[in-house]
């Protein structure tokens, strides 16, 4: 399910996440005075030790990249957002994220709160585009 709603609404919601691993779903419930769920699908990104930094490819060979919440980016993915008029860039070169100052980020929503100076979904921040796709899409819509 998706509910649409305004920036200013976005706005609001997002100042009344609690940390970079709050959600959407969870500030709505306080703002409801619902019970906090058992287990949260977590607004930030979740380390997932032991995934490789390389993806097998057919015919033996291999491609390297980073993982982003169970999501593999090829080295030479690449990023951009448009924050309050300025468009802003990013790619993965080897298996880590870099913007376009050169700093390494851990996470889209790292990547994301250091532009915005406030905690931002990186996943609904950033639109990007793999090596082999020649349309943007919206990074969310890669997950599953």
């Amino acid at each position: 399910m998706q509910i649409n709603v305004d920036f200013e609404v976005w706005q609001a919601l997002t100042a009344r996440l609690l940390s970079e691993h709050d959600n959407y779903n969870e500030a709505i419930r306080r703002l409801l005075n619902l019970p906090a769920t058992e287990v949260s699908p977590g607004f930030g990104e979740v380390d997932m030790p032991g995934l490789p930094d390389t993806l097998p490819l057919p015919g033996g060979s291999s491609v390297s990249g980073a993982w982003f919440s169970g999501v593999f980016f090829p080295d030479g993915t690449v990023f951009r957002a448009t924050y309050k008029g300025r468009t802003y860039r990013a790619h993965v070169q080897g298996s880590q994220w870099i913007d376009e100052y050169g700093n390494v980020r851990t996470s889209p929503s790292d990547a994301a709160s250091a532009i915005s100076k406030t905690n931002v979904n990186g996943w609904r921040f950033w639109y990007v585009r793999r090596p082999f796709e020649e349309d943007w899409a919206r990074m969310d819509a890669l997950k599953s």
